[in-house]
């Protein structure tokens, strides 16, 4: 066999273990992830178990999310965002994903532009995500930034159109900005798309209100 043909063989014979171990590692992180629904324990137990056989990344994101699932909201979020930055972190969908979930937690926390900056850095590995934009014009609204938001959900509409979730998180913007011809246009796109949803059908109770007091005070709209 020429020298060759023994690289190439050698090559593919790394990229199988190579595949293979991802595979492992996917399976591994998904039984993590389903343990931390119901018992998150000892799903924290495991992933530091698993932690200790290497360190990868897959248990890494499981320890921060049983840590997250414990309450321990800021340290699990602190180990998402550095996970996405640490030279193993994994694709650049990976990365975004792991400051999606970052992002997440310090929203669950309390601290809404901790992650208005976890879901701007998501963003950078993932331009244009409709997700990562819902998730930020969701921060956004939290802390009162209303021009903020509706950028992002214009833009996240624009690339999803008929999104219920962006419809009905505009027509709150706009409701806020006393844009009450919009917020309603939006309810109605939302409504469309999801009938039940209970959080858009509060707004319209809410857009109503605000239009019929509109109208009592002679307030154009």
């Amino acid at each position: 066999m020429s020298l060759i043909a023994l690289a190439a063989g050698t090559a593919l014979m790394l990229q199988s273990a190579g595949a293979e171990l991802a595979r492992a590692e996917d399976a591994r992180l998904e039984a993590c992830v389903e343990k931390i629904e119901s018992d998150p324990e000892n799903a924290y137990e495991d992933a530091l178990a698993w932690s200790f056989e290497g360190n990868r990344p897959g248990a890494r994101q499981c320890t921060a999310l049983a840590l997250i699932a414990l309450g321990n909201l800021e340290t699990g979020a602190e180990r998402l965002q550095a996970l996405a930055t640490a030279p193993d972190g994994g694709s650049m969908e990976q990365r975004a994903l792991y400051l999606s979930q970052a992002g997440h937690a310090w929203l669950q926390a309390g601290a809404p532009e901790a992650a208005i900056v976890s879901f701007t850095d998501g963003l950078k590995f993932a331009p244009g995500t409709s997700d990562l934009l819902l998730d930020r014009a969701s921060a956004y609204i939290v802390t009162e930034k209303w021009d903020e938001a509706l950028s992002d959900l214009d833009f996240a509409l624009a690339n999803s159109p008929g999104n219920p979730a962006g419809h009905q998180l505009r027509a709150e913007v706009h409701l806020n900005k006393r844009a009450y011809d919009l917020a309603m246009r939006d309810v109605n796109d939302a409504m469309a798309a999801d009938p039940k949803n209970i959080d858009t059908l509060l707004v319209r109770g809410r857009v109503r209100e605000a239009i019929r007091i509109a109208e009592e005070d002679g307030i154009p709209q």
